[in-house]
């Protein structure tokens, strides 16, 4: 089977990452870790397959990631963390509406604040 008919697989647990909203590389791209230069060249994987990242969700449709160790979100400083879940949260809600929108450039996916820095570079 050619590569573009198998989907994106999770370079973690090897299996498809069926939509958008289960995409940790465009969650990353949504709230500026990932450069749209990079998105086609960056594995993929599931949200739930990077704690470090996924932790930060805070939303009622997401159940909740706990990380043990010096990365657990409860072992940082909590101004950051609370930054950190505030901007995630909203990237994991920006998932929702890209998936459903039509005909919309990549480039208008992630979250204003992060398409404007990318306009000032």
């Amino acid at each position: 089977m050619a590569k573009c008919d198998e989907g994106y697989l999770c370079s973690v647990c090897g299996e498809d990452v069926a939509n958008v909203t289960a995409s940790d590389l465009y969650l990353r791209y949504v709230i500026g870790i990932v450069d749209p230069e990079l998105l086609h060249s960056t594995p993929e994987r599931h949200i739930r397959c990077n704690p470090a990242l996924a932790q930060f969700i805070v939303a009622e449709d997401f159940e909740p990631v706990i990380v043990e160790g010096e990365f657990s979100k409860s072992n940082l400083d909590q101004q950051y963390v609370q930054q950190r879940e505030t901007l995630v949260t909203r990237g994991y809600r920006r998932l929702s509406e890209i998936r459903k929108m039509q005909d919309t450039s990549i480039l208008e996916f992630p979250l204003p604040e992060i398409i404007d820095a990318m306009n000032k570079r």
